[in-house]
């Protein structure tokens, strides 16, 4: 397999990583793709080796979306169904043309009963997922659509912020929107008063952020939480 330099691969032992390689199959897809329809997830795990793909709920009624996750280079998922062996009533969509490494969910499963190597590099990365949906969950319910923008402004500048950090870049408006459950035009209403207060430069898939001091003021009581 091609070397995706994924801080995951290199930190097993190479006994180990044959062993994972030997059960593991890259696979593709497209741009716009709404793959794992068909209980895949419940026999499979996967791991991101290059591109994009998110995972949301939606309102069937608003068709209202709400991004949970957007998974990357070594990003892993579907760690609930992994270990309650239920189905996760999730839906995903490929943002960026993306490569998965499918892994049959049983042995994976082993290999966290009976391999430090991977449980070293699992638990934490659950722990980030937890700690995530909480801040998500937190934000969504205490703070307003222009201080959530605000902050995923700053995160994506911060290399410290796994799951935010360089995510924007050649973004839509749409998928910013749902980042933050809500929807473009609001963003952009949003990004049009940062713009005006000389905060940001708006491009049609790039942000830039021109005032890194008043955007820290503008999100101050949010990150005082």
């Amino acid at each position: 397999m091609i070397n995706y330099d994924i801080k995951l691969f290199n930190d097993f032992e190479q006994r180990f990583e044959q062993e994972f390689l030997q059960y593991g199959k890259v696979i593709s897809f497209k741009k716009k793709e709404t793959p794992f329809l068909d209980g895949e997830l419940l026999e499979y795990f996967y791991i991101v080796l290059n591109g994009k793909i998110k995972s949301f709920q939606m309102n069937l009624e608003t068709a209202k979306e709400q991004t949970l996750f957007v998974y990357r280079r070594g990003d892993m998922f579907d760690t609930i169904i992994l270990l309650d062996g239920q189905p996760h009533d999730v839906l995903y969509e490929v943002i960026e043309r993306v490569e998965l490494l499918e892994l049959p969910i049983g042995k994976v499963r082993e290999w966290l009963r009976t391999n430090e190597q991977f449980n070293r590099h699992f638990f934490p990365y659950l722990a980030s997922q937890m700690r995530h949906t909480e801040e998500l969950a937190s934000d969504l319910s205490l703070y307003s659509t222009a201080e959530r923008l605000s902050k995923l402004l700053l995160q994506n500048i911060n290399p410290n912020s796994h799951h935010y950090y360089q995510l924007l870049q050649n973004l839509s408006k749409t998928e910013i929107a749902k980042l933050l459950g809500t929807v473009r035009n609001v963003v952009e209403r949003h990004l049009k008063e940062l713009e005006a207060q000389q905060i940001v430069e708006n491009e049609r898939k790039n942000i830039y952020i021109k005032d890194v001091k008043k955007l820290l003021d503008t999100s101050e009581q949010l990150l005082l939480n």
